[in-house]
């Protein structure tokens, strides 16, 4: 079946006959026959009585009770898979550290729904661990984030970096010294943001340099840290661009290779996914919206 049939077949019901609709649709009367031929042996029914130019069966009224819905539903489904080879339909699957859900991604989206306004997505944010893990198992499609401590399976292209920051309460003694060595940290409570954090490979390294250990307290959500910091003798471990509460600051410790370098995380193998030009404008659009946030800052 298919639409050309279809479309004789309504065609004979508006015009009466078979010749009318053949000189309708600018077809010889024996194409119209054939294509009646055609559907009615793929129906497996006859749909017209034999010696009546047009006269239906009963099987054939049945049809013509739903021709308008199923050509409607016919020219819908090619629409939608011209839309679809075309990549202005489909959804997206995107993860982001924190710091992207602020302002990089709902601006990127905006962006990128004036272009593509009839695609979906579905953003999830986490740290690089949770993000790679879901990577691999095929929940994102790509994700804004470090790179994995194991990048083997991935293809990661570097767009910032990220700094590690210290902050603690306002009124905290360290606050008002200048610059304050790493070391002097082992004296306070520091809250971090736990083992499968973007810095914390880079943090426990640091720490294994001194002979006493931390007195170290983790926050799954690097974001909240300043919260858990405020009122206390604590000092927070975030990133440079962690939005800070009013009661919390920023202090100057002095800790060599600050920086963590973030990117595009896909997996490897999978960059054939970035031919979509939907994808390839978003991740276009996400440049940009970073590239602009470094000019400001």
């Amino acid at each position: 079946m298919d639409l050309k049939e279809l479309t004789a077949f309504k065609t004979i019901l508006e015009e009466g006959t078979f010749s009318r609709a053949a000189e309708k649709l600018n077809y010889a009367q024996s194409t119209i026959t054939s294509q009646i031929q055609r559907l009615e042996k793929e129906l497996g029914i006859p749909l017209f009585n034999r010696g009546w130019d047009a006269e239906l069966t009963h099987a054939g009224h049945m049809l013509a009770a739903e021709i308008d819905s199923l050509i409607q539903h016919w020219n819908y489904v090619a629409e939608q898979a011209k839309a679809l080879q075309h990549d202005e339909i489909g959804s997206m699957r995107i993860g982001g550290i924190d710091s992207m859900m602020e302002t990089i991604f709902p601006n990127a989206l905006r962006r990128f729904r004036e272009h593509k306004p009839n695609m979906h997505y579905h953003v999830v944010t986490g740290n690089t661990d949770f993000l790679s893990h879901s990577i691999l198992q095929k929940e994102l499609d790509f994700a804004i984030c470090g790179e994995p401590s194991d990048a083997s399976p991935f293809y990661f292209q570097p767009l910032y970096h990220e700094k590690i920051t210290f902050i603690a309460d306002k009124r905290h003694p360290l606050c008002t010294q200048q610059t304050i060595p790493l070391d002097e940290l082992l004296h306070y409570p520091i809250i971090a943001g736990g083992p499968t954090c973007l810095y914390s490979l880079r943090l426990a390294k640091h720490f294994a340099r001194f002979e006493s250990s931390p007195n170290l307290n983790t926050i799954s959500q690097i974001s909240s840290i300043p919260h858990f910091v405020k009122n206390t003798s604590s000092v927070g471990v975030v990133l440079d661009t962690t939005s800070l509460i009013k009661e919390v600051a920023a202090i100057d410790v002095n800790m060599a290779e600050p920086l963590i370098q973030i990117g595009i995380l896909q997996k490897r193998g999978g960059q054939e996914y970035t031919q979509r030009s939907s994808v390839h404008l978003l991740m276009k659009i996400i440049r940009e919206e970073i590239e602009g946030r470094s000019k400001k800052g």
